[in-house]
């Protein structure tokens, strides 16, 4: 009774052992807990969580910037840049430990760091005497005069540097292509819609200039904050360089040029005056801000393609063995579009914690950015990755249904003509506007009718040509019909848009622009 007293507890019941039988759930979790006992030391890949941010979704090159590998090998470049230009400053330093540090970068012993970890509880002094152990003549000079912020956190601004020199040329190929496709479909007149109503005539190149121009924006964004992305550089515990003052014995010309070289050799031309133990937060929240901004840009204009798929207005890519339902043979879905705005959805989200991590660093820093910093910066980054991937995608196989489209126009082309026939009606038939108008309103109230609760053809043109009143501008019906009429200047906006702004903004990616994008599902 005691033990069905624990279980009950526990919230178990024979029910809700399998079969009913709770000796079955006391054998099932006996074999649960071997099997967990027989995997545990090494498990294989598939019997612990991997994040699909790696292994379904992002690019191996953007994997592999928030990689261990990556992060461990930049530590040690930057406790080499370190040594270098104390060497050259004067400090007792040999060529030989130097060289030693330079041969071992790759040679990590990735068991051993842990192991260390576990041991001292803090993993850059792990990974300061796995470095040592592999270069025991240079060990006594690792880290000299350095805190741990001086590799984790010019090691951090290192890789989103990169990130951003990953993910940018991405964008950039996303603009060319939809470019291409505005271009394309500069003048294919197509309904445009305001509150999801029918509004005047658009076109399908001038709407997806409008997805451009959102991406140009982000472009230019991640222009600025990659560009004043700075480096820690040597800074000391608090930010005072107080460590390497003490080393050059009050020299603070040698302090001056240390931050100099060491920031030259990391690839910056420039690292922050003012720190505290970290370089400020606030870079994560326009890092990351930036890009949770393209996030917002991807989910729009999926979600329109999403709603014009809908219409059947507009397809995105669709493989001849790609099932759509696994229930409904015939279904097309956009799952493309559909997976952009999922991820899409999580990336917006990831701003607000850096938000909230900027603003509890109290004082000098706090140490409750760092675990969660691990999460965020490289899920931004990985997200906004493959978002990348799969708007090139459907941009390099967006199909247009101008079937589809044109009659969708018809239908609705007719009420939209209703403000011209009556401006017409009192400058050429010298009608009165007020009674014009209310003729107007009762065919389109009836043409409205019959297309809404009869299923019918918008029939209003029709009913106008049949009334007399109208007869002055009867033989210019007709002619007015042409969608084309009524794009205004769709065409020429969308090359003057793409002239001036487009083209200019990708010169830099020139060499970059080529290549398929490649999604893991």
């Amino acid at each position: 009774m005691a033990t069905a007293r624990s279980d009950k507890s526990r919230g178990f019941t024979p029910t809700n052992a399998p079969n009913g039988n709770p000796t079955s759930m006391s054998r099932s979790g006996s074999t649960m807990n071997k099997q967990m006992t027989a995997v545990s030391v090494n498990p294989p890949e598939h019997m612990v969580y991997q994040t699909p941010l790696v292994g379904r979704y992002s690019s191996p090159e953007m994997s592999y910037n928030f990689s261990d590998h990556k992060k461990f090998t930049t530590w040690r470049k930057l406790w080499l840049y370190l040594a270098e230009a104390q060497q050259t400053l004067g400090l007792k330093i040999t060529t030989e430990q130097l060289k030693e540090m330079h041969d071992n970068i790759d040679k990590i012993d990735f068991e051993f760091a842990a192991a260390e970890e576990k041991r001292v509880r803090h993993d850059v002094m792990a990974h300061v005497n796995t470095f040592g152990k592999v270069c025991p003549k240079a060990a006594p000079i690792i880290h000299w005069g350095a805190t741990s912020c001086y590799v984790g956190d010019n090691a951090d601004l290192i890789s989103l540097r990169d990130a951003f020199d990953i993910l940018m040329p991405k964008i950039a190929r996303c603009i060319q292509r939809l470019s291409v496709f505005a271009q394309k479909n500069a003048d294919v007149p197509c309904l445009g819609f305001t509150h999801l109503q029918p509004a005047q005539l658009t076109t399908v190149g001038k709407r997806t200039c409008l997805w451009i121009s959102d991406l140009v924006q982000d472009l230019k964004n991640m222009f600025k904050v990659r560009n004043e992305i700075r480096f820690r550089g040597v800074k000391g515990t608090t930010g005072t360089q107080a460590s390497f003052v003490s080393l050059f014995e009050e020299n603070p010309e040698k302090v001056d040029l240390l931050d100099k070289l060491v920031t030259e050799k990391a690839g910056f031309s420039d690292s922050y005056i003012i720190t505290g133990q970290t370089y400020s937060r606030k870079v994560d929240v326009d890092v990351v801000n930036t890009l949770a901004s393209f996030g917002s840009t991807a989910h729009k204009m999926c979600t329109d393609i999403r709603l014009l798929a809908s219409m059947k207005e507009i397809e995105e890519p669709f493989e001849s063995d790609q099932i759509g339902s696994s229930a409904m043979p015939y279904k097309r879905n956009p799952m493309r579009s559909e997976r952009v705005c999922s991820l899409a959805r999580h990336l917006m989200t990831l701003v607000t914690n850096t938000l909230h991590t900027h603003s509890v660093q109290w004082m000098e820093r706090t140490l409750d950015d760092s675990a969660n910093r691990r999460i965020t910066l490289a899920e931004a980054f990985l997200t906004a990755d493959v978002l990348a991937a799969t708007v090139q995608n459907i941009s390099e196989g967006l199909v247009v249904l101008p079937s589809m489209i044109a009659k969708h126009v018809q239908q609705e082309l007719p009420f939209m003509l209703t403000e011209q026939i009556l401006m017409d009606m009192v400058k050429i038939g010298g009608a009165n506007r007020q009674e014009a108008h209310e003729k107007l309103r009762q065919h389109s109230i009836e043409a409205g009718a019959m297309v809404k609760q009869r299923g019918l053809e918008n029939d209003l043109i029709a009913r106008i040509k049949g009334d007399s009143y109208f007869a002055p501008i009867h033989a210019s019906l007709d002619s007015k019909l042409d969608p084309k009429l009524h794009i205004g200047r769709c065409p020429v906006q969308v090359r003057r848009f793409i002239d001036s702004e487009v083209t200019p903004l990708l010169k830099p990616f020139a060499h970059q622009l080529e290549g398929i994008a490649e999604l893991h599902l």
